[in-house]
């Protein structure tokens, strides 16, 4: 399946929508993407046909459960899962010897890549004096940097070893024949480069755009360093990927990809000045230094699609593929590290690294505490900032029962824990760059008795009224979940001096109608606090929980401690915080406009409005950053 035959079956399958109205690859696609992107189930695929290049733009492919299924050649993330499980137990459950398990690794040696010799259809057409310009690049949001080149499948490899690596690092386009080349400090390609710079090398580098859609998730898997990414596409095919080589480096890519953009990377250069780029955790990532590549060559197929993806504000198309990881990779982490565990999930408003539920079969004291370390310490998961673990049967898709079971067993000043750790680099929340603090909730212990009462959290109105007469400072409270039993109150405040939040929480202590209250998140005046999915990206976001949650021990007149969580906007002297602060990810009003007319000359359905119109009521002064 190329990316050609993938759009077959999708328009067959009514998952696509052809667009063949001029659109400017400038904001344009990006305002119209994300109002599909933001509906229920992930919206159509879209093909824009028309883009001012000779290259139409497939985006959104990937962006459902259906369409991970068609790319996955009709099989659901969990019906593969199930497959590894199994060859994961034949491979180290017992058997007659090893003799037994040689069916299973002749079957295996199907899904390792192969190299062919001669030129691939990837290689039909080629230019060896580039032009970067002649692509579609997307300039995805009004302050990015630059056109970015977002879904590239970055090829290098070890230069002792010689083991490849693919990954997925965007690319700012500088001019003609050179970009940025994001990769994060703690990525493969990233070391390899540090090697490259040991050894005193150039390194070379290629860029494949397009083909078979599983080499895009495949891109994006967490596999660990040193395994090739190509062997899980040939897994999910149940046929290798044909390899060719590249012209004016010795790197190998698939054959069957639209475009191929060869180049190196040289260590001795400086660094360079990249981005901003409204990133995947829904804020502005800044600028930064980073490597240059070099364009020696363009290659492409005769009648090439340019890929891309938008990510900004969830849902977008990568929280699909987070879903399809989580489901894929379960068998794994519960075979390799957490044997106990029953059910894992990433919800998508914790944009993968900011939030983990898992479920776990307890059986001893203290198992929710290991299993929460042994997280912390497992690859990409290094970056969770909230974990829960949990051994009640609720299904962790249903966050009220989650919520429940988490008032019914946790008291906050036994069952949690405050530790410090990696961040992923675009956090922003954290005092340190990639460093910062983590909570853990064990939800594990046996139920409190009479905890998951409502009556338990019944607080009076003159009371919550006279108080919130005392502090004007509050802009709302709400309670709506104490009634379904959930101890939990979501407070917005508006910010005026130093130290309001700590002063508040002081104050809310000595009130008596708060005494079985046990959570409180406090927002700024501008959240929603009726939108749990955008309350949940937003704490994910704004707390880093070394300096951002305070744990109180009961008092005597408190049955439970109290958890307190600061999730507003931290700046300047007014928080003590002396990183810049990014604003979310939305689009600009002319844009939004100019889609907004031109809605039903694309032909692409009913109205759908801007999800910018509401996110916009988050800005605040400045562009990228916040003003101070």
């Amino acid at each position: 399946m190329d990316l050609q035959g993938f759009i077959r079956i999708l328009e067959k399958n009514g998952e696509l929508i052809r667009i063949s109205e001029p659109v400017d690859p400038r904001l344009e696609i990006t305002e119209i993407t994300d109002r599909f992107s933001k509906t229920y189930g992930g919206g159509k695929c879209l093909l824009f046909e028309n883009t001012g290049t000779q290259f139409p733009v497939l985006i959104n492919a990937l962006g459902s459960a259906e369409r991970i299924r068609i790319a996955f050649g009709n099989r659901k993330p969990e019906e593969m899962a199930l497959e590894i499980q199994s060859l994961l137990g034949q491979l180290t459950g017992p058997g007659k010897g090893a003799l037994s398990k040689i069916p299973l690794l002749s079957k295996a040696s199907r899904w390792m890549p192969r190299k062919r010799k001669g030129k691939g259809t990837c290689q039909e057409i080629i230019e060896l004096n580039p032009d970067l310009n002649k692509l579609p690049v997307l300039t995805c949001w009004p302050h990015d940097g630059g056109p970015f080149i977002t879904l590239p499948l970055v090829h290098t490899k070890d230069p002792e070893t010689g083991v490849p690596n693919l990954g997925m690092y965007r690319m700012q386009v500088f001019d003609s024949k050179t970009t940025g080349m994001h990769w994060h400090m703690h990525k493969t390609g990233a070391r390899h480069y540090r090697e490259y710079k040991k050894a005193g090398q150039r390194m070379p580098v290629s860029v494949a755009l397009g083909g078979d859609p599983v080499y895009t998730y495949c891109a994006t898997a967490p596999l660990p360093d040193g395994i090739d990414e190509y062997i899980l596409a040939g897994f999910i095919r149940n046929k290798p990927v044909r390899l060719v080589k590249c012209l004016t480096n010795d790197l190998y890519v698939p054959e069957d990809c639209d475009f191929v953009i060869e180049g190196y990377v040289d260590p001795v250069e400086d660094l360079v000045t990249e981005g901003p780029f409204g990133d995947h955790t829904g804020f502005y990532s800044l600028e930064d230094q980073y490597p240059l590549f070099h364009v020696t060559a363009i290659t492409s197929r005769r009648d090439p699609v340019y890929p891309a993806t938008i990510v900004g504000i969830p849902p977008m198309e990568d929280a699909w593929l987070e879903w399809a990881t989580e489901r894929l990779f379960e068998p794994l982490i519960r075979l390799s590290l957490v044997p106990e565990l029953s059910a894992f999930h990433m919800p998508t408003p914790g944009v993968a690294h900011n939030l983990v539920l898992a479920r776990i079969n307890s059986s001893y004291p203290g198992q929710g505490r290991k299993v929460l370390h042994t997280l912390w310490g497992a690859g990409q998961m290094m970056f969770t900032k909230f974990a829960v673990i949990l051994d009640d049967p609720a299904e962790l898709t249903d966050y009220v029962k989650v919520a429940k079971a988490v008032t019914q067993r946790v008291d906050p000043s036994v069952h949690t824990e405050i530790t410090s750790g990696p961040l992923d680099i675009l956090d922003h929340s954290g005092a340190l760059f990639a460093f910062g603090g983590k909570l853990g909730i064990d939800a594990t212990g046996p139920v409190i008795a009479g905890s998951g009462d409502p009556v338990c959290y019944q607080v009076n109105d003159f009371e919550i009224s006279s108080f919130r007469s005392a502090h004007p400072e509050i802009t709302g409270m709400n309670l709506q979940w104490l009634s379904q039993g959930i101890s939990l109150i979501l407070v917005g405040i508006q910010k005026g001096r130093a130290g309001q939040v700590r002063d508040l929480i002081d104050e809310i202590r000595l009130t008596d109608a708060f005494d079985n209250i046990r959570f409180w998140v406090f927002y700024d005046a501008q959240a929603d606090l009726n939108n749990p999915w955008d309350l949940v990206w937003l704490a994910g976001a704004h707390v880093d929980a070394a300096r951002d949650i305070k744990i109180f021990a009961p008092t005597p007149h408190r049955r439970f401690g109290a958890l307190f969580i600061d999730a507003t906007v931290k700046l300047g002297t007014l928080d003590e915080f002396s990183r810049a602060w990014p604003n979310p990810v939305v689009m600009d009003l002319a844009t939004i406009n100019v889609v907004d007319d031109r809605w039903n000359k694309y032909g692409i359905g009913p109205f759908i409005p801007s999800p910018s119109r509401k996110y916009s009521l988050l800005s605040r002064p400045g562009k990228a950053r916040i003003e101070p």
